[in-house]
């Protein structure tokens, strides 16, 4: 049951299935006495349905009678693990604060603090633009080609796009660009614009996938991504701490990444091997297709695809996505574009009151620690209390209202000890402690009502549009980075 005194969210958001004359009557009292919560949490999600033919007719899949277990939480596991890799790249290329400022400013040897720079001053800003308009141009493609092309291809050829571009990446670490900043500036922006349009493309295919699974799935999948963040951010510091050349840490920092991108190649291509997960993906074909799968054979078209898959074969309808979907959108949207419009941009440039101590803590940590770490780990903690509490509910008022208050924190976070101050000179929090509550905030506020909506809006829909109202919900997550990352660009300068 809900706080707000809505059904609970199964019973609420799945209530187009309860209507339906196959799913009303597909378990009885007798059959739901007994289930356990996580049993309940995957019924409304299944296909119910009526024997078309003999008990034993050839084609009729296991997992439409029975749904094995997630033996070792595989599956969850997976997902979380997909959920890190696919927003890892982008968190990679804007924890390395260091590397870029070392790079792009007139300091050569790696060593000492580095001269002001227009290139470095405004590079995470430049960085979540070019990072996010590539990336809504690919999750408009990706909706295009959702039933023309199998998640397995897009994930994996997304998946090795971004590999190869990391490589490239952790090569001209050790490659001496003093004497070419502005074309290092550049070419790397359009490393970032290509990794992060097949890393969304990446996400909106898991996301879609997910939305065929248990909530609890879609959950792990987006807790993943915060702590994609996290991990980041905690491989920045350790590679500040343990090397003393910038370029030393940033090699170790970014193969670390390469290592990471490759283990979740390894780790999708396992996921159709396991049975939780071959019965969900089996379901969501049957739903697509409408019949039961058949084998291939001699009844296949001349493709070889079978001829019940000929129908989706298509665009999906967006009119009814975007009626059940559209204020959970906008939700998810307006949460991202305040959190990309302050963070990185503003955030990163928020000095320790007390720099000119000379403390490590106050000079080479306080930004990793402040800006990445402690939004990344809050930013986790508010995904993660997703699977034990959703509140408000997918029809709330209260939802859309809470968004809209997390507006103040734009203006919190720029009277902090941004700098350099060029036009707004006034600092009204000039204490170390304002910035840390205010990220932290920023964070928790961005994970949980972040979340919320994204894990509703599969959910409202029928399911065989569950895949693509995940890919519309990733649509509006990308957007609210674009705009956003417009915004912070006029922010910093406004500052």
């Amino acid at each position: 049951m809900m706080a707000d005194g809505t059904e609970s969210l199964q019973a609420s958001v799945n209530s187009y299935w309860a209507a339906s004359p196959i799913h009303a009557s597909a378990m009885s009292d007798e059959e739901t006495e007994g289930q356990d919560t996580d049993e309940i949490d995957r019924a409304p999600l299944l296909p119910k349905q009526q024997h078309a033919g003999p008990p034993g007719a050839t084609g009729r899949p296991l997992a439409s009678r029975h749904c094995p277990e997630d033996s070792y939480c595989m599956v969850y596991m997976i997902f979380f693990l997909l959920g890190i890799g696919s927003l890892l790249p982008w968190n990679f290329f804007i924890t390395a604060k260091h590397y870029w400022t070392y790079k792009l400013s007139n300091n050569t040897d790696g060593h000492g603090e580095e001269p002001r720079s227009d290139l470095s001053e405004y590079f995470e800003s430049y960085l979540a633009i070019a990072s996010t308009v590539p990336s809504v141009l690919c999750l408009v493609l990706n909706y295009l080609l959702v039933n023309r092309l199998s998640p397995a291809v897009r994930i994996l050829s997304s998946l090795l796009i971004i590999l190869a571009v990391f490589i490239v990446t952790t090569v001209m670490v050790k490659v001496d660009s003093s004497g070419c900043r502005e074309q290092f500036f550049f070419g790397t922006l359009a490393s970032v614009a290509m990794v992060s349009g097949a890393s969304n493309l990446f996400s909106g295919s898991v996301f879609g996938i997910s939305g065929h699974f248990p909530m609890r799935i879609s959950q792990a999948l987006i807790s993943g991504q915060a702590m994609g963040g996290t991990i980041s951010a905690v491989a920045s510091i350790v590679d500040l701490a343990a090397a003393k050349d910038v370029t030393d840490s940033a090699l170790a920092y970014f193969l670390t990444a390469d290592v990471f991108i490759l283990f979740c190649i390894l780790m999708y291509l396992l996921l159709p091997k396991l049975d939780y997960s071959r019965h969900y993906m089996l379901a969501a074909e049957y739903n697509k297709s409408g019949s039961i799968p058949e084998p291939r054979g001699e009844a296949d078209g001349p493709e070889g695809a079978p001829a019940s898959t000929v129908s989706y074969v298509s665009i999906p309808p967006l009119k009814p996505i975007l009626q059940q979907t559209w204020l959970l959108g906008l939700c998810v949207f307006y949460v991202f574009f305040i959190s990309i419009m302050v963070f990185p941009g503003v955030s990163s440039g928020i000095q320790s009151v007390n720099q000119k101590s000379g403390s490590p803590w106050t000079t080479t940590y306080f930004t990793p620690i402040t800006s990445f770490f402690l939004y990344n780990v809050a930013d986790f903690c508010g995904r993660q209390a997703t699977a034990w509490l959703q509140v408000p509910g997918p029809t709330s008022r209260v939802l859309p209202a809470l968004v809209l208050s997390r507006t103040v924190l734009v203006p919190l976070l720029m009277f902090c000890n941004y700098q350099p101050r060029d036009h707004l000179h006034t600092v009204l929090f000039s204490h170390d402690l304002f910035p840390v509550f205010f990220i932290c905030l920023l964070g928790i506020t961005n994970g949980y009502l972040g979340t919320l909506p994204m894990i509703y809006g599969p959910k409202v829909v029928p399911r065989d549009l569950a895949e693509p109202a995940g890919v519309v919900m990733s649509f509006f997550l990308t957007l609210g980075l674009a705009v956003g990352s417009a915004f912070s660009v006029l922010i910093v300068h406004f500052i």
